[in-house]
C-alpha cells in the first residue's frame, strides 16, 4: 500500500517538473529576444553611420575607428565589434529557437547560451500552464520518473531476494 502512495507521489512530482519544461523554454526565449532588442538598440547609432558611409558594413566602421590616430576612437572600435558580435550571436540564438518544440527543448537543454541560461534560471518563476504541450510534458516526465523508479525498486528487490535464496540454509540438528 505504501508503495502505491510513493508511486503516486513520484508521478505527481514528475508531472509538476514536466510542466515546467515548456514554460522555462518560453522564458529563455523571451530573455533572448529582450537582449536582442537591447543590443540592436545599442548598435543602432553605429549601424546608421555604417549605412551612411560604409554601405552598412559595421566591421568597416570599426576598422575605420581602429585606423584613427585618436585613442578614444581606437578603443570604441572594440566596443562596436563587441556589440555587433552580440547582435549576431543573439540572432543566431533566436534562429535556433525557431524550430519545432523538441528542437527548442534540445537547444535550451544542451546548446544554450550559458549567460542567458543562468539569468533565466535565476529569475525563473514557476508556473503550472495548462496547454497541450505542458500537459504532455508533465504526463511524460511523470510516467517516465514513476517507471524508472519502479524498475529500480523491482530490480533491487528481486536481486536481494535472489541473493537470499541462493545461500545454503544451515540445517537444524
Amino acid at each position: 500500500m505504501i508503495r502505491e502512495y510513493v508511486r503516486l507521489v513520484l508521478f505527481s512530482a514528475g508531472l509538476l517538473i514536466g510542466v515546467q519544461v515548456p514554460s522555462f523554454v518560453d522564458q529563455y526565449q523571451k530573455r533572448v529576444d529582450a537582449q536582442l532588442v537591447e543590443a540592436t538598440h545599442s548598435l543602432g547609432g553605429f549601424q546608421r553611420t555604417a549605412d551612411q558611409y560604409f554601405h552598412g558594413d559595421v566591421d568597416a566602421l570599426a576598422d575605420h575607428y581602429d585606423a584613427s590616430a585618436d585613442p578614444v576612437f581606437r578603443q570604441d572600435a572594440n566596443s562596436i565589434r563587441a556589440i555587433a558580435f552580440r547582435v549576431h550571436r543573439l540572432r543566431g540564438e533566436l534562429t535556433d529557437l525557431a524550430q519545432p518544440w523538441y528542437g527548442r527543448v534540445f537547444h535550451v537543454a544542451f546548446e544554450h547560451d550559458p549567460d542567458i541560461f543562468r539569468q533565466a534560471l535565476a529569475q525563473y518563476s514557476y508556473t503550472v500552464p495548462l496547454d497541450q504541450q505542458a500537459i504532455a510534458w508533465g504526463l511524460g516526465v511523470g510516467f517516465a520518473l514513476s517507471l524508472l523508479l519502479e524498475m529500480i525498486y523491482l530490480v533491487t528487490w528481486k536481486g536481494v531476494r535472489l541473493m537470499c535464496r541462493g545461500r545454503p540454509r544451515p540445517e537444524a540438528a
